[in-house]
């Protein structure tokens, strides 16, 4: 009886009484079949293959050359334009992991069953399904797997990963343990009716301001909490507070000057029977106003916080 192949690597099995003086040298054929199929890293050179290249595991016996397709890491490399790879025979079940460094585009095929394209500059890991005539060429990782392991980012937000230098120390930022509740040395995030609880204090910055040519304008976009030293009389100009239906609030501190100044308010602010606070006349002393608007700065409702002396 003759030798026979396996379907999926081509291992030759030799009968019974077979192979006499040559069994040692086709075993050892045999294990460097095995060792390629295992973990081989081949080249497949498209540089002559135009649009189409047969990718065979082929029969052999002793002195023959193995095959590309035996291999498990397959590199493409020199492909002339987009390229498609065919693999066969169409009945050998196969997994490769694909490396496209051809510069073009490659497409796997076996069968009339669907194939698997892999664009150039890009891995995948594929498996022919060896059915035959119909066979198929599948990604074992799609938009499936990934939903199954609970991946809903498109390929475009995962994109968006490429370049992040954070550290491992500074993604971990985002381990939080309760979405929507502050906690020491990571990010602040809102729960699920986007509200955020903080569990501890809030410090917030102050923004000092300056005037010139009597004039000084608050920005909420800095800040919403202001300190202004007065050197001069000033008009206060309030600018950037959200669009209309928004709410924001901030407070001002103002230090007198050894000069007694005045201030002129933003016709917006509606004081207390529309009289805005007497400013403090003594050199040092302090006034402390809040300001609160809803509806994105048609109307500022002022608010005398509290005097201090110098």
């Amino acid at each position: 009886m003759a030798s026979t192949w396996t379907v999926n690597n081509a291992v030759e099995k030799i009968a019974d009484g077979e192979k006499t003086d040559t069994w040692g040298q086709i075993t050892n054929r045999n294990f460097d079949i095995l060792d390629r199929a295992a973990s081989g890293v081949g080249t497949v050179d498209l540089s002559g293959s135009g649009a189409a290249h047969s990718l065979s595991t082929v029969d052999g016996t002793t002195g023959d050359a193995l095959s590309d397709g035996m291999y498990k890491v397959l590199v493409l490399s020199g492909a002339t334009e987009n390229c498609t790879i065919t693999v066969s025979p169409n009945d050998a079940s196969k997994f490769y992991l694909v490396d496209n460094d051809s510069g073009h585009d490659c497409t796997f095929t076996q069968g009339t069953g669907a194939s698997l394209s892999i664009p150039s500059g890009t891995s995948g890991i594929i498996y022919c399904d060896g059915t035959g005539a119909a066979a198929n060429v599948r990604a074992i990782i799609d938009a499936t797997t990934l939903t199954t392991l609970g991946i809903t980012a498109t390929a475009a937000e995962l994109n968006i990963l490429d370049g992040v230098t954070a550290t491992t120390a500074e993604l971990n930022y985002n381990d939080i343990t309760t979405l929507g509740t502050s906690e020491a040395s990571k990010v602040v995030t809102a729960d699920a009716n986007g509200v955020v609880t903080f569990d501890n204090g809030i410090v917030e910055e102050s923004t000092a301001i300056t005037s010139s040519s009597n004039a000084a304008t608050l920005d909420l976009h800095t800040g919403t909490n202001f300190t202004h030293t007065l050197t001069e009389d000033v008009t206060y100009t309030f600018s950037n507070s959200g669009a209309s239906g928004r709410t924001s609030a901030f407070t001002l501190k103002v230090t007198q000057d050894s000069t007694a100044r005045t201030i002129t308010w933003p016709s917006s602010v509606d004081w207390k029977n529309s009289n805005a606070p007497t400013l403090s006349e003594t050199s040092g002393a302090v006034d402390v106003f809040v300001f609160i608007t809803y509806d994105g700065g048609t109307t500022y409702y002022g608010f005398a916080a509290g005097q201090a002396m110098g």
